[in-house]
């Protein structure tokens, strides 16, 4: 009798080898893709939320309501309560609690989307834009506290919570679509001017954030302005560049229009559309009402909304199977 084979490296008559715990098929897999687009569209809700409870804390004051960091008050991380106290540390520290739980959120999705090895590495490095975004603006918002509202900080940490915004957008459209190679729906036109709205939006936020700056609401009760700049002039320029945003939009849906288009492109235009309108209608309403608390803040909360939803348009003129895994 011949002596048996000997079993190939790594084979085994027994019970096959469990799964990788993050193997297509284990447990953690169906949590995740149960879970991965619910939190992906968390993660953006509280991004554009974050930008309305930071907007209150300029808009009432509240800047200094925390008079440290990360601390609310030296050996207290909560604020102290007191018969005299105001409501600005409240404010404060409400927005500070929300920075905790988008942190939060932005760990779940580092995991949830970082550990899909069947996608591409570019879609998994951008899971880690929420969570270190919101670490980046915990520093800078600590640096506006100790700076005392310097107006330089101030303004990046608003800019700094649009291209979050931005990016969680983007994130959301990665998730939904695949990694194959990208067939577009639209003509070269559009995707040109798709390219002309990001850039006019860039602008409109930056000089969204000098008027701001250099109005009444700056973010401190007793300085009129933190931009020593003339508000009028930079509201004019504002102005400027968000009917350049509606003209170029406007052009892109024309050019959607003349080539029959009526999907998902012309829909996502017409939303767009909507949102830039409405905010723009916001900011002449509150210019020309003496700028009321309450609508400057719907008028930052649009801001993000706007910058939301221009991404989405880019995304939806393009489409990509969910085959064939890249690195982009």
């Amino acid at each position: 009798m011949t002596a048996p084979l000997a079993e190939p490296a790594g084979t085994s008559t027994g019970s096959p080898a469990p799964a990788p715990p993050h193997a297509p098929g284990t447990g953690f897999a169906r949590l995740r893709s149960r879970l991965a687009a619910p939190v992906v569209v968390a993660n953006l809700v509280g991004q554009i939320a974050i930008v309305g409870t930071g907007g209150a804390v300029r808009l009432t004051g509240s800047g200094l309501g925390c008079s440290t960091w990360p601390q609310c008050e030296p050996g207290e991380f909560t604020p102290q309560f007191h018969a005299a106290m105001s409501i600005h540390p409240l404010i404060e520290f409400g927005n500070r609690t929300l920075t905790v739980v988008l942190g939060i959120i932005g760990v779940l999705v580092a995991l949830l989307v970082t550990t899909e090895v069947r996608r591409s590495r570019g879609y998994r490095a951008l899971g880690l834009v929420p969570v270190l975004g919101v670490a980046a603006q915990a520093v800078i918002g600590g640096l506006v506290v100790l700076l005392h509202l310097h107006p330089g900080w101030v303004g990046l940490h608003m800019l700094v919570s649009m291209a979050l915004v931005a990016a969680s957008s983007w994130l959301l459209v990665r998730t939904r679509e695949g990694d194959g190679p990208t067939a577009w729906l639209v003509p070269p036109a559009v995707r040109r001017a798709a390219g002309a709205l990001g850039a006019v939006l860039v602008v409109v936020l930056a000089l969204g954030v000098v008027v701001t700056g250099a109005g009444p609401h700056s973010g401190d009760d007793e300085v009129g302005y933190r931009l020593a700049v003339d508000p009028w002039t930079f509201s004019k320029l504002h102005a400027w560049a968000v009917w350049a945003f509606v003209a170029v939009l406007v052009a892109a849906l024309v050019l959607l229009r003349r080539a029959g288009e009526r999907g998902r492109p012309w829909r996502a235009g017409l939303v767009l559309l909507a949102v830039t309108l409405a905010q723009g209608a916001v900011g002449y309403v509150q210019l020309f009402t003496g700028l009321p608390v309450g609508l400057v803040n719907l008028h930052m909360i649009g801001a993000a909304t706007l910058a939301a939803t221009t991404v989405w348009f880019v995304g939806a003129l393009r489409t990509r199977s969910a085959v064939g895994a890249s690195s982009r």
